[in-house]
């Protein structure tokens, strides 16, 4: 059963260690699902930007089973599981993307298509989500460390949302300075941003509602005051699942 609507749920959250296990689905991942309407959900688990480690894919497998959800893996390394990527991902509810290295998850997806697929599944109303470099992919750029320990500004994201992403805004002490200073001289615009554990559900491009799976920490949009070339933050009510 397809979402209603083009949605996205972009996120800092979504895992968390298990009681008997290395990783379990945390409630933003678990939000997604609910957002997909599926009853026997299938969710596929994209690993790109950790370079789709099989043992973090089994972990992954693992926490569907405690889930109860059928989980696949696109695997880009060494090679994609079909010719037809966008078929691949339409057979799913939800599509979850991993952290890691969002400049290298890009450059990957680029070279195989997976932007175009993922549109396709996301006008059909495949459920896209993620975490980190996951959350980042959708929009037209965001701060990442995926070429050093000094954060950089990407500007070259899918773009199916039209805005600036920031993670980790809490956790990380350069990101927010580094959101605000690329927003204020234009190089990202208006941005949304996110402490660990917090999430941003998009119907279509607009942004809808803050969530968050924990009992602290925020979601924020930074704009550009044109008057003083200067970044102006606010934060943003939140629902705590």
């Amino acid at each position: 059963m397809p979402a209603e609507q083009p949605t996205i749920l972009a996120t800092s959250g979504g895992y968390r260690a298990g009681l008997r296990s290395n990783l379990e689905f945390a409630p933003l991942v678990r939000e997604a699902v609910e957002l997909s309407g599926a009853t026997k959900p299938r969710l596929c688990h994209v690993g790109t930007a950790y370079g789709d480690q099989r043992w973090f894919n089994a972990d992954v497998s693992e926490a569907g089973r405690i889930a109860g959800w059928e989980v696949s893996h696109l695997n880009l390394f060494t090679m994609p599981p079909t010719d037809d990527i966008a078929g691949f991902l339409l057979e799913h509810d939800v599509v979850w993307v991993g952290g890691g290295s969002v400049a290298n998850l890009l450059a990957v997806w680029r070279v195989h298509g997976v932007g175009d697929a993922m549109r396709q599944a996301w006008e059909a109303g495949v459920v896209l989500g993620g975490v980190s470099a996951g959350s980042i992919c959708w929009h037209s750029g965001g701060a990442t460390d995926s070429f050093g320990p000094e954060l950089r500004v990407v500007t070259n994201g899918l773009g199916l949302l039209p805005y600036g992403n920031g993670v980790h805004y809490d956790s990380e002490a350069l990101r927010r300075p580094t959101i605000q200073a690329a927003v204020a001289s234009g190089e990202l615009p208006l941005t949304y941003c996110t402490d660990d554990g917090a999430g941003l559900l998009y119907r279509g491009t607009e942004m809808v509602e803050a969530l968050s799976e924990r009992r602290t920490g925020g979601a924020y949009v930074v704009r550009r005051d044109n008057s003083s070339a200067t970044a102006q933050e606010d934060s943003l009510d939140i629902r705590r699942l």
